[in-house]
């Protein structure tokens, strides 16, 4: 067998985790570039190999839960989503959670969401007069969340979300540092703040599913299939795995959602001439559709592109893992039982073979044949199953602002860049913007 190459720079007692807590991206460009398409390295004890290159991201894909667990590989979401819900849940608990988690994002559901969106963003601006300046970083955090409840959750629970409610989410969502990946229960402030967060929104939540078990009206939204949702034995979700998918709905969608939002719109700010021929599109699209059906949004080439390099360049999840189960082999690389397999979403889309000039924003470019290079949502099995609504919440935001507003960068085009202090890519705040009312 092949000896798997250790990263260079581990300290004695706590490995790499200091220079991948400070900047995981690099850490892991680091990693390939030096070591290849295996590179092993240390996180405080967690022996973790990162995967690269097609091949090496078709085999972390298609692997098998039983030799590659992302329930084991996940604890760091145990708290965040609650006890007994999807990465705590045993496997075919886990497997039928997800399931009915897919089927509220289904067909069906997702033909009411576009005017939903749309109206959001509507009265989103509706204050914003014919110009200004916003750090749309912020703005978007609380765009997304709005939209997101009110999709998923009903304009009931929309109509009554407070401050309270974002502050929570917030709060939860910071507490998914890299450190959490090696111990989410050791005792820092920003985990205990977490926790008290989470504790809030299942009081929030709880109070909400027993006021519509205790209703005649029918709804039909994500929360009303959770909680008709039903298990192989037919047993229904009890009221806190009910709120813990809720969470970990909104969670996924969210806090992944705001930071593409941004880049999108900075990018367009950044490429005007890209960014004319997107609202060209969009008019000639609304002089057929003025309500923004569903079927509207799925003819949007210039768009669709536009949000594809967006993801390319600024995917919102950089880093996927697994918890190897049984001994497996890979190239003639042994992985032992035990270890953490990673891939780098951030790498893969930096390949310059798949992605000529990679660091070049170019919306023109088309996707790989080659399965397993353009990577934003995962792949395999375990494809993200909320990507659909996550592209048609993308179209339907900026179908509603780009034919109301443009757009244009405030500070020097080099300063709006990652931030790399969690585990979500999004822009360095402030992320400000100058918009002005198009004429019609």
């Amino acid at each position: 067998m092949k000896k798997i190459p250790i990263v260079s720079g581990a300290k004695p007692d706590t490995g790499h985790i200091e220079e991948y807590s400070a900047n995981f991206v690099q850490f892991l460009l680091r990693a390939e570039a030096e070591c290849g398409p295996l590179a092993e390295y240390n996180l405080a004890g967690q022996e973790t190999i990162l995967l690269s290159g097609v091949e090496a991201q078709e085999f972390f894909f298609r692997g098998s839960d039983e030799n590659l667990s992302r329930a084991a590989a996940y604890q760091a979401m145990v708290p965040v989503f609650g006890p007994g819900v999807i990465f705590d849940a045993p496997p075919d608990k886990m497997k039928s959670q997800l399931k009915i988690q897919v089927d509220a994002l289904r067909y069906q559901n997702m033909k009411n969401y576009a005017p939903v969106i749309a109206q959001e963003v509507e009265d989103w601006i509706a204050d914003w007069g014919d110009e200004g300046e916003l750090d749309f970083m912020d703005e978007f955090l609380d765009l997304t969340i709005h939209t997101a409840t009110h999709c998923l959750l009903g304009k009931d629970f929309r109509d009554k979300m407070t401050a309270e409610f974002k502050t929570l989410y917030r709060d939860l969502e910071a507490g998914l540092q890299a450190i959490a990946f090696v111990d989410p229960y050791m005792q820092q402030p920003i985990f205990e703040q977490r926790d008290r967060a989470r504790e809030r929104l299942e009081e929030i939540i709880t109070a909400m599913i027993d006021e519509r078990r205790n209703s005649d009206i029918e709804y039909n939204d994500a929360l009303a299939t959770f909680m008709t949702g039903t298990y192989a034995d037919g047993s229904c979700l009890t009221s806190t795995e009910v709120t813990g998918l809720v969470i970990a709905t909104i969670f996924a969608g969210h806090h992944t959602s705001s930071g593409t939002s941004t880049w999108m719109l900075t990018e367009l700010a950044r490429h005007p001439k890209e960014a004319a021929g997107i609202v060209e599109e969009l008019n000639a699209i609304y002089q057929q559709d003025e309500t923004l059906s569903h079927n509207a949004l799925r003819e949007m080439p210039k768009m669709e592109s536009f949000l594809n390099e967006v993801l390319r360049v600024h995917p919102p999840l950089v880093v996927l893992m697994r918890r190897v189960i049984n001994d497996i082999e890979f190239d003639g690389h042994a992985i032992p039982a035990g270890k953490t397999v990673a891939i780098s979403i951030f790498g893969s889309h930096r390949n310059s073979e798949y992605f000529p000039d990679p660091e070049k924003f170019d919306p023109s470019r088309t996707e790989p044949e080659t399965m397993f290079a353009y990577i934003p949502f995962g792949g395999g099995r375990h494809k993200c199953g909320g990507n659909a609504f996550a592209l048609l919440q993308q179209k339907a935001i900026f179908s509603a602002l780009l034919r109301r507003y443009s757009f244009e960068i405030v500070d020097h085009s080099d300063s709006y860049v990652d931030d790399l202090s969690g585990m979500v890519l999004r822009p360095q705040s402030p992320c400000r913007l100058r918009y002005k009312r198009r004429v019609s």
